[in-house]
């Protein structure tokens, strides 16, 4: 299969008919649909660094994005070699992230299933696009994104977030904004319109003199999808009063019930941390620190249709991709951080509440259990169940809720730069 033959052909607009075919076809083969992406990912990165190492170390000159935004008990991300973090690219990418011109009916932006006060989830059970067509699983929060290895509930080949950006754009099971076969007129707003072209040439400056050849070289799907995915990574959230008790020594900074619920929260009797753990509250991780990125995909019991673990057949986990029996029902681990803010909960929004969550879920070992069929035998087997009296359910929502960062949803550097 050939994407690009070389750098020009990247550069000239020419590839983006294949994203078109892609996209425009009406594909029934999910693995070859997901294969096609995971190659064209790979494109990307071979056809835009000149490095031949799989994540960036900053060029001598370049002023390190990251510098100062990181407190320091946490690890520096990995980002690709191809698209080193500037300031320019997060901030051209913060004005695609929210331009709803980026869309058919250009009533839709990223922001759109991505509020920044909901911590960059909708509050839907699933989000609906541009033809109202509703999708299969939850918007998943954005906050330290950076760190996750894998970008979707359960497609595990998705691991670059200039990939995944693709998606919601173009793709068309389900239709979400709806820009298959208008890739062309995208890179005609941006070349003519002011404030993208200020925006592209300072985010890309080596690409503004061959710009000046062929537009194409600036304005195209991979600088697009560098942008929104700088702007992704720029979504830090480690201020909650959670991290100001632990890490930045304000004992008070939580209360005393909260601090129940933290000994509940890594205490074997309820295991949260099995799955939740670390920095993140995820068992997906990647960064500088580790070798190799560690990625969670878990059955939780929450449904048992057939008695051996089925789930709807529209929303099987990554068994759509695996073809493995077993991998039926795993979808990737969220993190908890500003849990308190992305209700309803699970892959497919269908508990309302963390006290749901707690009570009807996990404490059931698994919200099949009290169905027609049972337990699920195919569920997570560190999963067992337990029993929460009044104040310990209390105690626990209200750690949940001290993982909430004020400042990370009020931090006008994520927020929308079009609103007058």
């Amino acid at each position: 299969m050939v994407l690009c033959q070389n750098r020009a052909t990247m550069y000239s607009g020419h590839w983006s008919e294949n994203v078109k075919f892609l996209f425009a076809k009406k594909v029934k083969n999910t693995f070859f649909l997901w294969a096609f992406l995971l190659a064209l990912s790979v494109a990307f990165t071979s056809l835009l660094s000149a490095s031949t190492n799989s994540w960036a170390t900053v060029p001598a000159g370049m002023h390190d994005w990251w510098a100062g935004k990181l407190p320091a008990w946490v690890p520096r991300p990995k980002e690709p070699a191809h698209n080193v973090m500037t300031a320019a690219k997060v901030e051209l990418g913060r004005h695609l992230f929210y331009d709803k011109r980026l869309s058919a009916n250009q009533e839709m932006a990223c922001a759109t299933c991505h509020l920044q006060e909901k911590a960059f989830t909708d509050g839907n059970a699933v989000s609906k696009g541009v033809t109202l067509e509703a999708g299969a699983r939850s918007a998943m929060p954005l906050a330290n994104v950076a760190y996750m290895p894998v970008l979707t509930w359960a497609n595990p080949n998705i691991q670059s977030l200039e990939t995944q950006a693709l998606i919601p754009l173009f793709g068309e099971h389900p239709i979400e904004m709806g820009m298959a076969g208008r890739e062309q007129a995208l890179m005609q707003l941006f070349a003519t319109d002011k404030t993208y072209q200020v925006l592209f040439n300072q985010a890309f400056p080596q690409l503004s003199i061959m710009a000046k050849k062929d537009k194409n070289a600036l304005y195209n799907l991979a600088t697009m999808t560098q942008a929104i995915a700088s702007f992704e990574r720029s979504l830090l959230s480690f201020n909650s009063p959670y991290d100001q008790f632990k890490y930045g020594g304000k004992i008070n900074a939580i209360s005393e019930s909260a601090k129940r619920g933290e000994d509940l929260f890594f205490g074997e009797k309820l295991e949260c941390y099995h799955c939740h753990g670390g920095f993140n509250f995820t068992d997906n991780s990647n960064h500088q620190k580790l070798s190799f990125p560690e990625q969670g995909f878990h059955n939780t019991g929450l449904y048992n249709l057939d008695g051996k673990g089925a789930y709807p057949s529209h929303n099987i986990g990554i068994a759509e991709f695996t073809g493995q029996p077993l991998d039926m029902g795993k979808f990737r681990t969220p993190s908890l951080r500003n849990i308190a803010l992305t209700a309803p909960y699970m892959h497919d929004g269908s508990i309302a509440s963390l006290e749901q969550v707690l009570t009807q879920h996990y404490a059931l070992a698994g919200k099949a259990s009290a169905g027609p069929n049972g337990t699920s035998p195919i569920k997570n087997e560190t999963l067992v169940g337990f029993e929460l009296s009044a104040q310990e359910l209390k105690d626990i929502v209200a750690f949940l809720n001290t993982l909430t960062d004020t400042q990370f949803i009020q931090n006008k550097a994520h927020s929308d730069p079009w609103k007058k």
